[in-house]
């Protein structure tokens, strides 16, 4: 892999008002990619191995990509623009009909993310976006450190109470806390979706909560 890459892992899924955080990176540095409900919920069930009873829509494309013999490479964040990420989907395919083919695709990284947690696909940020990006690892240990305090405060006030109560379950009032104390903006609308659009009417996340 060049030098101009760095390797990045999904740290923690945080659920704001209308969007998700997902914090990528790595021991250097983590930088925050803003995503709708829907991919954001996805990316959080696939990182905690949640089942679900029918697969929904990145399970589908997981599921397709198998059946033609396919699987994710790797996932490249290669270019941001103002607050919005760029990604390369790379998709390797070989089965019976074709020799060992890979296709290179531009995609959001909200679904490229998704899809490389889901296949324990490696992601990587261009050096280029790696310089540009804000470091949030303040604002990550913030979130761990309430996430734990959360966690001993549930287990000494309610034993019979056995939530793991992980990042993605702090309550409200504690998302509010973390949000004024670190800039992120709970109550906003808006999200990087990868092309630009920042304004999402779909409700279909609420669906995805109450699954969980």
């Amino acid at each position: 892999m060049s030098s101009e890459v760095i390797e990045v892992h999904v740290r923690a899924v945080l659920p704001l008002e209308g969007s998700f955080a997902v914090f990528i990176g790595n021991t250097e540095k983590v930088f925050v990619i803003y995503v709708d409900e829907t991919v954001g919920a996805a990316i959080s069930m696939f990182m905690r191995g949640v089942s679900k009873e029918r697969p929904l829509t990145h399970d589908l494309v997981g599921h397709i990509l198998m059946a033609f013999g396919a699987k994710v490479e790797r996932v490249i964040i290669n270019h941001m623009e103002g607050s919005v990420f760029h990604a390369r989907l790379i998709i390797t395919a070989e089965n019976e009909l074709h020799a060992r083919k890979v296709v290179e695709l531009d995609a959001r990284p909200s679904d490229s993310i998704a899809l490389a947690v889901q296949q324990s696909a490696p992601v990587y940020v261009a050096e280029s976006v790696w310089n540009s990006v804000e470091d949030m690892t303040d604002t990550l240990q913030k979130i761990e450190k309430q996430s734990e305090e959360a966690k001993q405060a549930a287990a000494a006030g309610a034993a019979d109470d056995d939530d793991d109560a992980d990042i993605e379950n702090i309550s409200d009032a504690e998302i509010d806390a973390i949000a004024n104390q670190s800039g992120i903006n709970k109550d906003s609308d808006t999200y990087d979706d990868g092309y630009g659009n920042i304004d999402d009417d779909d409700d279909e996340g609420e669906e995805w909560k109450k699954g969980e």
